[in-house]
């Protein structure tokens, strides 16, 4: 099981408003309020405890299946580029990656190899970014289990969880996107 979140840095300067008066709050435990108070950069460590937390929720679900929103009750620990965030008894390892562009934080269970990829977006309609980023997907199954493209089939659960079929074989995969970057995980 894996869960991933990426964050188009541009995208959010442009249309977060993440300083206003008590947002934060709502979102971060006392925490992670004090990582992103002593760190050098407070938007940029925003935004890496909501991906990791958002990546973490993407696996929690999977295990879970459920749909809910409560970011407050995901605290994240982080130690460099490392973290683990914990929910109730749920705890994961993420690992996060941050350029100048985007950050993308990966959930795990386990340290064990997982394919990912980032893919520069075109346009500004959601619904095609999506449809890039699952046909991206296919094709990378299709070959790493070097089999016709035909042969995967992507679907989403009642909760929005994505999975891929292959010949009645679930294959736990996760996708996101926002604004101009979209990834996946297997």
């Amino acid at each position: 099981m894996v869960g991933n979140d990426v964050v188009d840095l541009e995208e959010a300067k442009r249309t977060s408003n993440w300083e206003r008066p008590r947002y934060l709050e709502k979102l971060f435990t006392s925490k992670e309020l004090q990582f992103i108070h002593d760190c050098k950069n407070p938007f940029l460590m925003v935004w890496r405890l909501w991906s990791m937390k958002e990546a973490a929720y993407k696996l929690y679900t999977q295990q879970n299946p459920s749909r809910f929103y409560n970011p407050k009750s995901f605290e994240c620990d982080i130690s460099n580029l490392n973290g683990i965030v914990k929910f109730k008894d749920f705890e994961c390892n993420v690992k996060t990656q941050i350029t100048s562009r985007y950050i993308i934080s990966e959930a795990r269970f386990l340290d064990s190899e997982m394919t990912s990829k980032i893919i520069e977006l075109k346009g500004n309609l959601p619904k095609s970014h999506s449809d890039i980023l699952k046909e991206a997907l296919l094709i990378q199954l299709s070959k790493s289990h070097q089999l016709s493209k035909e042969n995967f089939k992507f679907q989403k659960s009642e909760f929005g969880i994505p999975t891929v079929l292959c010949n009645s074989v679930k294959i736990q995969v996760s996708i996101s996107h926002h604004g101009y970057f979209g990834a996946y995980v297997i």
